[in-house]
């Protein structure tokens, strides 16, 4: 019998530029959360939804990061398990990057995906 150990940041990890803009995001209402979930979309089955919200949902599973409320939706946790989320720039744009290791199958515009 192996014994397992549920571990949080597992689950979603943040880069440091990340950390940051979400930081930023939510530094006037501490007590908000970062809702992580996904959603039926694109040409390729699904995309990211980043929401702020007031609470997380009844079984959301919340990870912490240094004054950030993650929320990351129980419906999704199957497609998000391990993802790591950055902040790149892109010429003058910064834009949100997803790097999923569950990731089968993106789209060529990179708005949607899907896993095996």
């Amino acid at each position: 019998m192996t014994v397992s150990v549920f571990d949080p940041s597992a689950i979603v990890s943040l880069t440091d530029s990340a950390q940051k803009y979400f930081y930023e995001k939510v530094a006037k209402k501490p007590d908000h959360f970062i809702r992580l979930s996904t959603k039926v979309s694109g040409c390729t089955g699904f995309a990211y939804v980043l929401d702020i919200t007031d609470s997380p949902l009844e079984n959301d599973t919340i990870v912490n990061f240094d004054n950030i409320n993650f929320a990351v939706a129980s419906e999704s946790m199957a497609m998000l398990s391990g993802i790591e989320i950055d902040l790149v720039k892109e010429g003058v744009n910064q834009v949100v990057k997803y790097n999923n290791p569950n990731v089968a199958a993106e789209c060529g515009c990179g708005e949607s995906f899907n896993v095996s």
